[in-house]
């Protein structure tokens, strides 16, 4: 690796995710648990502890509801795609539908053009990581950035981090 980065470039990969990383909103979680219903924010339901019988609605997830812009971060995400043009610059976010999110981000002055926006419409930390190690594997990206707000997906990509000859940096988001 160290011989290669001598006389080839790195491949940059950067991450962000959304809600609670880039922006607050006021969308809420709904989990039904045996009749009774619980409204959960991003941040509650990055830690929330799942239980058995718990039924899951992302109703408020189809749209960017009351966004409220986490300045030092997106700052971090203008600099970034002002020094590469967006090139290897993804928004990687549990939500189903990635419209909106694009939309806001445009809405906020980010040049959307070379930005890919990823809706896995899935809460496992797995799935973020998995699709991370499939841009290291088959994309060729040695150099990783990840910012994320949540626990759980920060800990499930830096234990498959671990395991590849790439350059990273997680970057656990609290507010």
């Amino acid at each position: 690796m160290l011989l290669r980065s001598l006389f080839v470039e790195s491949k940059k990969l950067r991450v962000f995710d959304f809600d609670d990383t880039l922006v607050k909103t006021t969308s809420f979680i709904y989990v039904t648990n045996k009749g009774k219903i619980r409204k959960l924010t991003p941040g509650q339901y990055a830690v929330y502890k799942e239980k058995p019988g718990d039924e899951f609605d992302f109703r408020d997830f189809q749209k960017v509801q009351n966004p409220n812009e986490i300045k030092k971060i997106t700052s971090v995400l203008r600099r970034i795609v002002a020094s590469s043009g967006g090139q290897g610059v993804h928004i990687l976010t549990a939500r189903a539908a990635h419209k909106p999110i694009r939309q806001y981000l445009k809405d906020i002055g980010i040049n959307m053009s070379k930005i890919y926006v990823t809706a896995l419409a899935s809460n496992n930390p797995k799935d973020k990581a998995d699709w991370i190690e499939d841009k290291i594997d088959n994309e060729g990206y040695d150099d990783v950035y990840f910012a994320d707000d949540s626990l759980k997906n920060v800990n499930a990509t830096k234990q498959m981090l671990r395991k590849k000859d790439v350059k990273w940096r997680v970057q656990h988001i609290k507010h």
